[in-house]
């Protein structure tokens, strides 16, 4: 799944290490949701969406796969 997870901790001076610490997960847990390799929980993406003030869409970017 795709995100703006990076794009906005940036946007916002914050450090990858400081959001993880804000939100009880590890750096590397950051990381890999950035790079896309890990999707978050459910419960992980609604704590970073409140944590920026928004909404779970604003963050990440869900498409649908073509189905044939």
């Amino acid at each position: 799944m795709k995100n703006r997870l990076e794009q906005i901790r940036k946007q916002r001076g914050i450090k990858q290490e400081e959001l993880a610490d804000a939100l009880e997960v590890s750096r590397q847990t950051i990381g890999s949701l950035e790079n896309g390799r890990y999707n978050p929980s459910i419960v992980l993406a609604f704590k970073l969406a409140r944590y920026f003030e928004l909404s779970i869409e604003d963050i990440f970017i869900y498409e649908e796969e073509a189905r044939g």
